[in-house]
């Protein structure tokens, strides 16, 4: 996570050190890491995605790459998770998916897709309809081998019904049903550039992993089904490698087993919930918030930033977090987080990352 110190600096003073701060934080490790996912956050989408490209300049395709409009609450104009692998090779494919050669296994990430075309739902199945089919042209499916999937909505209030219709209705389509499973993911509030924009989605595959690789999380004794209240998503997704362990949390909240919103009004209290349902989560694959590799915070309030800024940085002192102004879909949520967790194994049962 790269935040900016200074929030008064000028926009391209900021975009600008973000872009080379990365640079400078690879080099410190020899330049051994590759980068193969970023996101940008902005606070201004709309002034400072052009800005932001242009500093890019020939390297944005470089890697797959999200610019999303949340901005960050500590008053700086932009701020950017980028996630970096050790001995990987990039490649941008024809569709437009990003190839990572790591390992014995392949590894698929999808930047930003947007669209000016129908409302949320039109936009939501054309993205998870052309994703399927991208996905089958370099042998894998949506249904077996996309581990995690991203949803921002613009007005989400709104328009998060279209993107659930949408999604339920493409998951039948490929046999993603309750008796089976569904996919990790966060469905949040975020802008495009374009007003029309309303929905952008980003999606992580891996080719390779065998049966048993991949196993789903559900704390059932803290969290419910979520096609119990017509979503169709996972809580939590385990892959295991022969080293290590990933577990990607979806957007988790202030919930209980039930699916009612808990401790409605009341910040603290809502942090303090979610915090509980997320160790579950990891503790369910066997991890703890110690693993946790990064956290992404959504708010729906940026008043809410100085207690929740406290909270986070008394419990997680060490963890690359980032702290964002997004509304989560259910307007009685003031907060939701989600993280990944790497954790080092010592039985080796699979192939290598």
């Amino acid at each position: 996570m790269l935040h900016v110190e200074k929030s008064t600096l000028p926009c391209p003073v900021q975009i600008e050190a973000i872009v080379t701060g990365l640079d400078c934080a690879l080099k410190q490790y020899g330049n051994r890491y590759t980068v193969v996912f970023r996101r940008f956050f902005l606070s201004d989408s709309a002034n400072q995605a052009d800005l932001l490209y242009g500093t890019l300049g020939k390297r944005k395709d470089e890697c797959a790459t999200s610019v999303i409009e949340q901005a960050p609450l500590n008053n700086t104009k932009i701020a950017l998770w980028a996630y970096a692998i050790e001995n990987a090779g990039v490649r941008m494919l024809p569709n437009g998916l990003y190839e990572v050669k790591a390992g014995s296994h392949t590894h698929y990430w999808c930047g930003t897709r947007i669209t000016e075309d129908g409302d949320s739902e039109k936009q939501s199945y054309k993205f998870l309809s052309d994703y399927a089919t991208d996905l089958q042209s370099v042998g894998l499916t949506l249904e077996n081998d996309c581990i995690r999937t991203w949803f921002f909505v613009q007005n989400v209030d709104v328009n998060y019904a279209g993107v659930v219709k949408a999604r339920n209705d493409i998951f039948a389509l490929h046999n993603l049903t309750p008796q089976t499973h569904f996919i990790s993911s966060t469905g949040i509030g975020g802008r495009n550039k374009g007003k029309n924009e309303i929905v952008q989605f980003n999606a992580y595959a891996v080719e390779g992993l065998q049966q048993g690789q991949i196993r789903f999380l559900y704390a059932k004794d803290h969290l419910n089904p979520t096609y119990e209240y017509g979503v169709s998503f996972e809580r939590g997704t385990c892959v295991d490698y022969a080293d290590r362990r990933h577990i990607f949390i979806s957007g988790t909240a202030s919930i209980d087993n039930k699916g009612n919103v808990l401790h409605v009004g009341e910040i603290e209290k809502q942090v303090h919930r979610m915090w509980e349902n997320v160790e579950a989560l990891l503790k369910e694959g066997g991890c703890g918030f110690e693993d946790v590799a990064q956290m992404l915070v959504y708010l729906r309030d940026p008043a809410d930033y100085p207690v929740v800024k406290q909270l986070y940085d008394q419990k997680f002192p060490g963890t690359p977090k980032v702290i964002l102004l997004a509304p989560v879909c259910r307007p009685a949520w003031l907060i939701e987080m989600e993280c990944m967790a790497v954790k080092q194994t010592d039985t080796p049962q699979f192939s290598n990352f």
